[in-house]
Protein backbone atom coordinates (compact mmCIF):
# COMPACT_ATOMS: atom_id res chain seq x y z
CA UNK A 1 0.00 0.00 0.00
CA UNK A 2 1.54 3.26 -1.08
CA UNK A 3 0.68 6.85 -0.30
CA UNK A 4 -0.31 9.24 -3.05
CA UNK A 5 -1.03 12.94 -2.94
CA UNK A 6 -4.74 13.65 -3.22
CA UNK A 7 -3.91 16.51 -5.61
CA UNK A 8 -2.47 13.96 -8.05
CA UNK A 9 -5.44 11.61 -8.15
CA UNK A 10 -8.61 13.47 -7.10
CA UNK A 11 -10.46 16.42 -8.61
CA UNK A 12 -10.23 19.64 -6.58
CA UNK A 13 -13.97 19.75 -5.77
CA UNK A 14 -13.71 16.30 -4.19
CA UNK A 15 -10.65 17.30 -2.14
CA UNK A 16 -12.56 20.31 -0.80
CA UNK A 17 -15.49 18.10 0.16
CA UNK A 18 -13.22 15.61 1.97
CA UNK A 19 -11.51 18.50 3.80
CA UNK A 20 -14.87 19.39 5.33
CA UNK A 21 -14.66 16.12 7.27
CA UNK A 22 -10.92 15.48 7.63
CA UNK A 23 -8.51 18.36 7.17
CA UNK A 24 -4.76 17.74 7.23
CA UNK A 25 -5.05 14.14 8.50
CA UNK A 26 -4.14 10.85 6.90
CA UNK A 27 -7.12 9.08 5.43
CA UNK A 28 -7.22 5.38 4.59
CA UNK A 29 -9.44 4.42 1.67
CA UNK A 30 -10.00 0.65 1.57
CA UNK A 31 -9.89 -1.20 -1.71
CA UNK A 32 -13.25 -2.21 -3.12
CA UNK A 33 -11.58 -5.13 -4.87
CA UNK A 34 -10.73 -6.91 -1.63
CA UNK A 35 -12.00 -10.46 -1.40
CA UNK A 36 -13.40 -12.02 1.74
CA UNK A 37 -11.21 -14.12 4.02
CA UNK A 38 -10.31 -17.53 2.63
CA UNK A 39 -12.03 -17.09 -0.71
CA UNK A 40 -8.84 -16.68 -2.72
CA UNK A 41 -6.78 -19.60 -1.36
CA UNK A 42 -9.67 -22.00 -0.68
CA UNK A 43 -9.31 -22.02 3.12
CA UNK A 44 -12.95 -21.10 3.65
CA UNK A 45 -14.12 -24.07 1.58
CA UNK A 46 -11.74 -26.43 3.42
CA UNK A 47 -13.03 -25.34 6.83
CA UNK A 48 -16.63 -25.58 5.66
CA UNK A 49 -15.97 -29.16 4.51
CA UNK A 50 -14.17 -30.03 7.76
CA UNK A 51 -17.02 -28.65 9.85
CA UNK A 52 -19.55 -30.68 7.88
CA UNK A 53 -17.46 -33.83 8.42
CA UNK A 54 -17.36 -33.13 12.16
CA UNK A 55 -21.13 -32.64 12.23
CA UNK A 56 -21.81 -35.86 10.32
CA UNK A 57 -19.40 -37.84 12.50
CA UNK A 58 -21.16 -36.52 15.60
CA UNK A 59 -24.54 -37.50 14.16
CA UNK A 60 -23.16 -41.00 13.56
CA UNK A 61 -22.19 -41.40 17.22
CA UNK A 62 -18.72 -39.89 17.61
CA UNK A 63 -18.23 -38.14 20.94
CA UNK A 64 -16.73 -34.70 21.58
CA UNK A 65 -13.50 -36.07 23.02
CA UNK A 66 -12.70 -38.27 20.00
CA UNK A 67 -13.59 -35.49 17.55
CA UNK A 68 -11.45 -33.10 19.55
CA UNK A 69 -8.43 -35.39 19.26
CA UNK A 70 -9.00 -36.24 15.60
CA UNK A 71 -9.29 -32.63 14.45
CA UNK A 72 -6.88 -31.11 17.02
CA UNK A 73 -9.56 -28.78 18.37
CA UNK A 74 -10.80 -28.15 21.89
CA UNK A 75 -14.08 -29.75 22.93
CA UNK A 76 -15.49 -26.21 23.19
CA UNK A 77 -14.42 -25.58 19.57
CA UNK A 78 -16.17 -28.77 18.48
CA UNK A 79 -19.31 -27.65 20.33
CA UNK A 80 -19.27 -24.31 18.50
CA UNK A 81 -18.93 -26.07 15.15
CA UNK A 82 -21.81 -28.42 15.99
CA UNK A 83 -24.02 -25.52 17.06
CA UNK A 84 -23.27 -23.64 13.85
CA UNK A 85 -23.94 -26.72 11.71
CA UNK A 86 -27.23 -27.43 13.50
CA UNK A 87 -28.40 -23.90 12.67
CA UNK A 88 -27.34 -24.23 9.02
CA UNK A 89 -28.69 -27.74 8.48
CA UNK A 90 -31.88 -27.38 10.46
Amino acid sequence: MGYQSAKDVLPSHLIKEIQRYVDGEYLYIPSCKRKSWGSQNGARALYRQRDLEIYRAYQNGADLKSLSKKYCLSPKGIEKILTKQRKQNG
